[in-house]
């Protein structure tokens, strides 16, 4: 008897106060459903739409096991193509098929993808501070963690408080979060040299610029943090200047990873092709799910480039373990961010606080243990969800703060 699909429905949940959304669809098979991520915090609320309005309709009484013919007919049936509101929407249902495949087959879904080229995944995390002294001492709690690379940023990317309107901004000047390009490239350049200087090289560092520059800023920083040995350079231009890559490849040796926003295989095509990028930082959910995302591995693969998946607070532990399943079975598989979801046998003050309602939420989460994580193992993707505790934390529609980045002059900036 095929496995049909019954419904496609969508569960929103904050338990940490950033808005979840998880699409479960269910299917003629008692007991059987299949978990997926389609988390969009700032726009959750479409996201859901176009899943229980548009694609539970299309879906219904199609054959589950048909994951590759399903992605394509998401893809195509609004005829315009791409963009974060239908990727997201379409990676929900396809997480939640690659989830049913796998309980189907009693395998954890790495085996589908023809088992593991390693037994645990190395995470990075973030460590942030006020000053060189804070930031040094939050590594080393890492370090004792068994973390070996870590992001440093030093007040977020490059900017004051949302609401603090300095005085080069024009009279009448909105709110936003205003940047100094000048002087976070200099802090920049200061920061890396003072925790070289602290811990030494032993440690692997990363450094986000989240685009918030110029290219021609990027060129500069770049060369100028080149003696500090960054194991790579996050986003150094935006999307819409990736060609700048060329200019930045013969200017430094600096490893670039590019790709937190990018959701159409275009974006990503000439920049691996060309070997412009080192690691390619693409967030599952916003691509479209695990059936592209595994394309893009393999691609990669074929050019040298590594994966370095995003893997964000804003995503829910379906995506992480989707994540770590790729990870497993990639053979150019690089380092995975890691926003410090550990299970509950894992008593730690983390530098951000427990996660008691995340993992009161979702269960099966993939295990951090001494500075890898590993997937439990269940079959599927692993990770199931109460949906009576995640009533207890619904999402908020509230106008986003953190993307209204503004110029010294007053005009917005892409964050």
């Amino acid at each position: 008897m095929p496995v049909r699909i019954n419904k496609v429905r969508v569960i929103c949940t904050a338990p940490e106060g950033i808005n979840l959304v998880v699409v479960k669809v269910e299917t003629n098979q008692a007991g059987l459903y299949g978990l997926g991520c389609a988390t969009f915090a700032y726009r959750h609320l479409a996201v859901k739409t176009v899943v229980e309005e548009y694609l539970d309709p299309l879906l219904k009484g199609r054959n589950a096991e048909d994951i590759e013919e399903i992605w394509q007919l998401m893809h195509q049936n609004a005829y315009w193509r791409n963009g974060p509101i239908e990727n997201n929407a379409i990676s929900g249902v396809d997480m939640a098929l690659w989830d049913i495949k796998g309980k189907m087959a009693g395998m954890p879904v790495y085996q589908l993808f023809g088992g593991k080229c390693r037994e645990g995944i190395p995470v990075y995390r973030h460590a942030d501070g006020k000053d060189v002294s804070e930031i040094c001492n939050n590594i080393l709690k890492y370090k004792e963690m068994g973390i070996s690379t870590i992001r440093c940023q030093c007040g977020g990317y490059g900017g004051d408080s949302y609401g603090t309107i300095p005085n080069t901004a024009p009279k009448g000047a909105g709110p936003g979060i205003y940047l100094d390009s000048k002087s976070y490239i200099r802090n920049t350049v200061d920061l890396f040299e003072g925790i070289r200087n602290k811990i030494g090289y032993e440690m692997n560092l990363v450094h986000d610029v989240h685009e918030r520059i110029t290219p021609m800023e990027a060129i500069r920083l770049a060369k100028q943090l080149e003696p500090y040995d960054l194991f790579f350079l996050e986003d150094p231009v935006s999307i819409e200047q990736t060609d700048w890559l060329r200019q930045l490849r013969k200017q430094t040796s600096i490893p670039i990873a590019e790709g937190e926003l990018f959701n159409n295989p275009v974006e990503w095509k000439t920049l691996i092709t060309e070997h412009l990028i080192d690691y390619i930082r693409v967030h599952l959910s916003q691509a479209g799910g695990i059936t592209p995302a595994r394309k893009l591995q393999i691609f990669a693969e074929q050019f040298g480039v590594k994966t370095a998946w995003h893997g964000p607070g804003d995503m829910s532990p379906v995506a992480h373990a989707a994540n770590i399943h790729i990870d497993l079975s990639a053979q150019n598989f690089g380092v995975q961010e890691w926003s410090g979801i550990e299970p509950p046998n894992f008593v730690i003050q983390d530098l951000k606080g427990p996660h008691g309602a995340l993992l009161e939420v979702f269960t099966g989460l993939p295990e951090y243990r001494n500075g890898y994580v590993y997937a439990n193992d269940k079959p599927g993707l692993g990770v199931d969800i109460d949906e009576k505790e995640a009533a207890k934390y619904p999402c908020e529609n509230t106008v986003t703060i953190w993307t209204q980045t503004r110029r010294k002059d007053g005009a917005l900036q892409t964050p």
